[in-house]
């Protein structure tokens, strides 16, 4: 399987800007630029591209994980922080609540730490991966 993305920069680095577009067109010639990269400009950025990707494969994962081990998540709720310093990025943090019936907190944090290590952005990510679960009733 090959998954495509597409980016055109028109301009400077400071002033200029872009434009992102993904095979499935949920991304479709969105913005990008300094601004909404480094400030608060209106737009995504590629961190916050990486943040979703890493909450997606991460949460999806886990529910693979969790059934592996003969439970069914009611829910995952997956939270994911990329740190950006000196132009690299320097750790991805997830924070992911689960309602999971029968499932202990030992089991669900087995299952979390499993999904950190061996989802594909885990592994594609050359940085600090760090995370904290939480077990909803």
């Amino acid at each position: 399987m090959i998954r495509k993305a597409t980016a055109v920069w028109n301009g400077s680095g400071k002033e200029g800007n872009g434009n992102l577009t993904t095979q499935s067109t949920v991304l479709n010639k969105t913005q990008y630029s300094f601004n909404s990269r480094f400030a608060e400009g209106v737009g995504t950025n590629p961190e916050e591209l990486v943040a979703a990707a890493h909450a997606g494969c991460f949460t999806m994962k886990l529910s693979f994980v969790l059934n592996e081990a003969g439970f069914t998540a009611d829910s995952l709720e997956t939270k994911c922080e990329i740190t950006f310093e000196n132009g690299a990025i320097t750790q991805s943090h997830l924070i992911v609540k689960g309602k999971v019936p029968g499932i202990t907190k030992e089991q669900f944090d087995a299952s979390v730490e499993n999904a950190e290590k061996n989802c594909p952005i885990s592994k594609v990510l050359n940085t600090n991966i760090t995370s904290e679960a939480t077990l909803e009733q």
